[in-house]
C-alpha cells in the first residue's frame, strides 16, 4: 500500500501553441511540475516552461500510430499519482475538446486520484483568432459546431444541419479525409460554392491560412501539401479570414500554363 496519498494529476490545456496563450495557472503548473505527460502537439517553447529537473514523457499521437494506448496513458497518470508526484497532463488545446480529457478524468476517479483540469485556448478558438476568421458573425454566423474529421470513420457520423447559410462547421483532424469530407457535406447539400478555410499550424510562426470553396477542398489540401495539425472551417465566416485565396491563385496559374503551352516561340498563339 502507499505511504502517502496520491497527489493530484493536473490535465493542462496548452493551447493552440504560442506560449504566450497559456493562463496564468497552466504556466504556473508546468514550471512545478515533478513529471509532464504530453501530446506531441505541445510545442517546445511550452515544455521548455517547464523545470529542467522535471521528468518529461511524450505519448504522442498520430494517425493511426499510437506511442501508447490511452489505456495505458491512463494507467501511467495513476501509477505517477500514487507516487506522490505532481503530475501535468499536459494537452494541446484544450483538454476536453478532443482532447480524451474526459476518459482520463474518469479513469483518475475510478482510481480515487485526485484531479483537476485547467482550461486552454482551444485549437478553434487560437487559430480563428491568428486569422482574424470569426467563428460567428452577425451577418454570416448565429451557430458553431465542432466535429472530429477522423472518428470512429466519417460514415458513422451525422453532420447533417451543421454546415451551410448562418452556419459555421469547424473540422478537427480532417486533413486526411478532405476529400470525402467535402463529399459527404455537398451529398447532404451543402452548397459547393461555400466558403472554407484551412487553418495550419495554427498560432505558430509558420501558421498558413488557405481559403477555396467546398468543392475544391479536397484538391487544395492535396495541392498546397497541408499537413497537420490543421483545421477546416466551413462557412460563409471563412469569408471575412486574412487568407491565401488558393483557389484563384490555382486558376492564375492553370492559366498562365495553358497561355505558354499555346503560344509558340515568337510570343505568337500557335492554332
Amino acid at each position: 500500500m502507499a505511504e502517502h496519498a496520491p497527489a493530484t494529476v493536473h490535465l493542462v490545456g496548452a493551447g493552440p501553441g504560442d506560449p504566450d496563450l497559456l493562463t496564468l495557472k497552466a504556466a504556473r503548473l508546468i514550471g512545478g511540475a515533478d513529471v509532464i505527460v504530453h501530446d506531441g502537439l505541445v510545442s517546445d517553447a511550452i515544455l521548455a516552461l517547464a523545470s529542467p529537473q522535471a521528468e518529461r514523457i511524450s505519448v504522442a499521437k498520430q494517425r493511426s500510430r499510437h506511442s501508447m494506448p490511452q489505456e495505458g496513458i491512463n494507467a501511467l497518470l495513476v501509477d505517477l499519482a500514487r507516487e506522490g508526484r505532481s503530475v501535468v497532463r499536459l494537452k494541446g488545446g484544450d483538454p476536453f475538446i478532443f482532447g480524451r480529457g474526459g476518459e482520463e478524468v474518469d479513469a483518475c476517479r475510478a482510481a480515487g486520484v485526485p484531479v483537476e483540469v485547467v482550461p486552454g485556448i482551444s485549437a478553434a478558438i487560437g487559430s480563428a483568432a491568428a486569422a482574424q476568421l470569426p467563428l460567428t458573425h452577425r451577418e454570416a454566423s448565429s451557430a458553431v459546431s465542432f466535429v472530429a474529421g477522423q472518428c470512429k470513420g466519417l460514415t458513422d457520423q451525422d453532420w447533417s444541419g451543421l454546415a451551410g447559410k448562418g452556419r459555421t462547421l469547424v473540422i478537427y483532424m480532417g486533413v486526411a479525409t478532405a476529400a470525402d469530407i467535402a463529399d459527404k457535406l455537398i451529398a447532404d447539400g451543402v452548397s459547393p460554392a461555400l466558403p472554407v478555410a484551412v487553418l495550419e499550424n495554427g498560432t505558430r510562426a509558420d501558421m498558413r491560412t488557405l481559403r477555396t470553396l467546398l468543392a475544391d477542398l479536397g484538391d487544395m489540401v492535396a495541392r498546397e501539401q497541408v499537413v497537420s495539425p490543421a483545421l477546416i472551417v466551413v462557412g460563409e465566416v471563412a469569408a471575412h479570414a486574412l487568407a491565401q485565396d488558393s483557389l484563384i491563385a490555382y486558376r492564375d496559374m492553370v492559366q498562365t500554363m495553358e497561355g505558354s503551352a499555346t503560344t509558340g516561340s515568337n510570343g505568337k498563339r500557335v492554332e
